[in-house]
């Protein structure tokens, strides 16, 4: 591994690079689902390559390639080199880092139980189990589970003398019931819609989900449906639970502040952005009461790592603080232009992507308020 790294950050610098970084990203993936008494989906694949990211001419140049050989690899750089150079006749700035701490460091996802360890045998008879559980009446018509693992292994180097090496390690799964009567239908899913509960982590994560007990419960909860009252229409005071408010939270405010976004740079996976670089430490997001981190320490969470894809470590920092505006997410290149160090969110969705501006755990801080308080606090019907 430390001669195809070698390789690539001498190419570089034979080619003149001002800067230059290689990820090599090794991704291991299982998906397991079943429907209605019968495995419907048994899928594993791997995924083997690098990534190279230049600046030539204070432009960006990057290219990928799944070929390891050192003449692949050479090939890979020069190319990121020469799309750097073609880059550069557009310009309208050159591209400056940020200053950080060049490292040397390891980084593996803590868990108790490697998901890739468990047999395949044991994972179908558990959601084989759990689905079974959820036919609790004739009216459930459908029934469905799913299960997923990810393994990246993946070692980051730079032309200013970075090596970092991370293992990183997703889990989750999920329940889905659908009960059908003559004239109405209902789902319920646990513990989360679009796929379940995901986390990094390891298999311990599926027997802390009771997945027996919970779909007995969708499966009752669904037929429950079928005959329940209407909501009535009208103006009212709510309660968001958890899983609306962290969607709310997710694209109101975790996306506005991918930085990439205020300056332009990047609008195709979510949009452009309301908010410009005037407005840090002055506008007012939200009330005094709101205070929203990006945290990627926090534990289990699928923003979680240990070192983003430039080598910048995990950091918790305030987005908004007592209701105004604190940070962007940035980058090193989107960093400089503030006169800050990058806070550490770059990241590549695979060794063939290129690295950019990607929220971590957006996170609503909580209040001293209890449950209890604020549903005796709200109006009711």
């Amino acid at each position: 591994m430390k001669d195809l790294i070698h390789t690539a950050l001498n190419a570089m610098d034979i080619g003149g690079a001002e800067y230059g970084d290689v990820r090599i990203v090794e991704a291991n993936t299982e998906d397991i689902a079943t429907k209605d008494g019968i495995v419907e989906a048994l899928v594993s694949s791997e995924t083997l390559g690098l990534g190279i990211r230049v600046i030539k001419n204070g432009s960006w140049g990057f290219a990928a390639s799944h070929d390891m050989t050192k003449s692949a690899i050479q090939k890979t750089a020069k190319k990121a080199l020469e799309i750097a150079e073609a880059s550069s006749i557009a310009q309208k700035e050159k591209v400056v880092l940020s200053k950080e701490k060049v490292l040397q460091a390891t980084y593996k996802t803590p868990m108790k139980e490697d998901p890739f360890s468990v047999p395949l045998s044991r994972k179908i008879e558990m959601l084989l189990a759990a689905e079974e559980a959820m036919r609790v009446s004739p009216l459930v018509k459908i029934s469905q589970t799913n299960f997923r693992a990810l393994k990246e292994k993946k070692t980051f180097a730079s032309t200013e003398g970075a090596f970092i090496t991370q293992e990183l390690i997703e889990t989750g799964c999920g329940l889905e019931v659908t009960a059908i009567s003559v004239d109405d239908a209902q789902n319920r899913t646990y513990p989360n819609s679009h796929g379940g509960q995901n986390i990094t982590g390891g298999f311990e994560l599926i027997s802390e989900l009771n997945l027996k007990e919970n779909a007995k419960k969708i499966g009752e909860e669904a037929c429950q449906l079928l005959t329940a009252d209407q909501c009535p229409s009208g103006t009212f005071d709510l309660i968001l639970d958890n899983n609306q408010l962290a969607l709310q939270v997710h694209e109101s405010c975790g996306h506005a502040v991918e930085f990439d976004r205020v300056l332009g740079m990047e609008a195709s996976f979510a949009g452009t952005s309301f908010l410009s670089p005037d407005m840090l430490g002055k506008f007012q997001y939200g009330s005094d009461k709101v205070t929203i981190t990006a945290d990627a320490t926090a534990k289990r969470g699928l923003g979680t790592f240990g070192y983003d894809d430039e080598g910048v470590p995990a950091q918790r920092v305030y987005i908004v603080k007592n209701g105004v505006l604190q940070n962007f997410l940035t980058s090193r290149e989107t960093a400089h232009t503030l006169g800050k160090k990058s806070n550490g969110t770059v990241r590549a969705d695979g060794w063939d992507k290129l690295p950019l501006i990607r929220m971590t755990n957006i996170n609503l801080e909580p209040g001293d308020w209890t449950l209890e308080k604020l549903i005796a606090d709200t109006d009711s019907l």
